[in-house]
């Protein structure tokens, strides 16, 4: 019978490999880490890696905003308490967390975050080889699977008791095992490039806002904008909107995307006025379920295991948190000894099933009726409740009372014709609150 070279072996070295890595490698578990390319402040503090992000220069996060059209006459429309406005605020401190001792998290530059999350794993005592390509796993021994890989020109394998996916938007296991499926309700297609010397402040003129995160709505059915600080000169733009509106233009991507900018004048004028520091990439057809997420030997995490849409820049922290959570399980089912088995990661499969049904409904509410999501934001009533969803705070509550709330005024948005808020109803409908899988 073959012997395990490694009790676990991770495809990936992201932000949710790495983060497994280092929990697995702090409780004594040999685990070793395989990535393609070389070289949420819970987990970070757990893993001991928020002493090693102040040296590196990241801008600090503090806080969201969100901005609309100001000579839209909707925002001034007050129904059932609920006043919307065409910018809404939040600070991160505003809502107290248990084993949070900062007021902040922060942008990052995505290559040089990896990198030293990576390395940091190393040091707990991870093995790490980079430059590899996974081609599949065999399963043909469900207790001992054989991860097959290839570095350079030569083939390689490594015997384990557990697989973690972490392998991103690659998805190994999930297209290997046919577990992948398109999701048929968010269909979005993004654009985005870097810009140095835009002016943050242009839509608030608040200096206090100046690294937050930005969220532009568009005055095009399920489309915004993103604005986030990446230095403390150089800002990340992206178009978000449904691929069928691109596909509808027959234009080139570049003038598509000028062209949604154009629809917020003000934004236009200030990033014509910035340099454009990298070519316009797009990414379309992205968003995913799959039917299962952890079987015999192998776990899914992050993005490996379901993307919905960037809309809250969610996920470097959902991969984290998946992280944390299937390590738990992975562990206890190491120390229980024989094959670690499906039924070993019900915790894990259960808590994230959970938490991703509740984000998807809520980015289902934000792209249905993104005037209530501010509306919700700016009243007391719901404010602390808005800020744990966005904060991640969504696994332990199977129906989370202001996302219930959301839903029910949605509906009944939908249902009277004669609303004011009705013509601003996006192109989904209530039937989507509900996950694929």
């Amino acid at each position: 019978m073959a012997q395990a070279d490694h009790d676990v072996g991770i495809i990936g070295g992201g932000p949710g490999g790495s983060a497994a890595a280092s929990y697995l490698a702090k409780a004594g578990v040999k685990c070793m880490v395989l990535e393609r390319d070389p070289a949420s402040n819970r987990v970070l503090k757990d893993i001991g890696f928020i002493r090693e992000m102040d040296p590196c220069g990241f801008v600090r996060k503090y806080g969201a905003v969100w901005t609309a059209a100001a000579s839209n006459p909707i925002y001034q429309h007050d129904w059932e308490g609920l006043e919307a406005d065409s910018l809404a605020e939040i600070r991160f401190e505003e809502r107290q967390q248990q084993g949070v001792d900062r007021n902040h998290t922060w942008h990052v530059d995505r290559g040089k975050f990896d990198m030293l999350l990576l390395q940091h794993a190393n040091k707990l005592g991870a093995e790490v080889q980079e430059g590899i390509k996974v081609r599949d796993v065999d399963f043909s021994d469900p207790a001992m699977p054989r991860i097959n890989y290839s570095n350079g020109k030569r083939d390689f394998h490594l015997n384990v008791k557990v697989v973690v996916d972490a392998s991103g938007r690659h998805t190994l296991l999930g297209n290997q095992l046919k577990f992948k499926k398109p999701d048929p309700v968010f269909n979005q297609y993004a654009m985005h490039t870097w810009f140095d010397a835009y002016d943050r402040r242009l839509l608030t003129n608040n200096e206090k806002l100046d690294d937050y995160i930005f969220v532009h709505f568009l005055p095009i059915k399920n489309s915004w904008i993103w604005q986030i600080p990446i230095s403390n000169t150089v800002t990340s733009v992206g178009v978000v909107t449904q691929k069928r509106n691109f596909e509808k233009s027959a234009q080139s991507r570049e003038k598509f995307f000028w062209d949604c900018i154009s629809s917020r004048p003000e934004l236009y004028d200030g990033l014509k006025a910035a340099t454009q520091l990298r070519p316009l990439k797009d990414e379309g057809d992205y968003s995913y379920s799959m039917t299962q997420i952890a079987g015999d030997g192998f776990v899914m995490i992050g993005d490996a295991a379901r993307f919905v849409d960037p809309i809250f820049s969610s996920g470097v922290s959902i991969a984290l948190t998946c992280a944390k959570l299937a390590t738990t399980d992975i562990i206890k089912g190491l120390q229980m000894g024989g094959p670690v088995t499906k039924d070993r990661f019900e915790t894990y499969v259960a808590t994230m099933r959970r938490g991703t049904a509740n984000w998807y409904e809520f980015i289902s509410v934000y792209y249905r009726l993104n005037v209530l999501f501010t509306a919700f934001v700016n009243d007391p009533r719901y404010r602390i409740d808005v800020l744990k969803l966005l904060q991640g705070d969504l696994y332990e509550e199977q129906k989370p009372p202001v996302l219930e709330e959301m839903k029910r005024i949605v509906r009944e948005v939908e249902r009277r014709e004669n609303h004011p808020w009705h013509k601003l109803l996006g192109d989904l409908t209530g039937d989507t609150f509900k996950p694929l899988f």
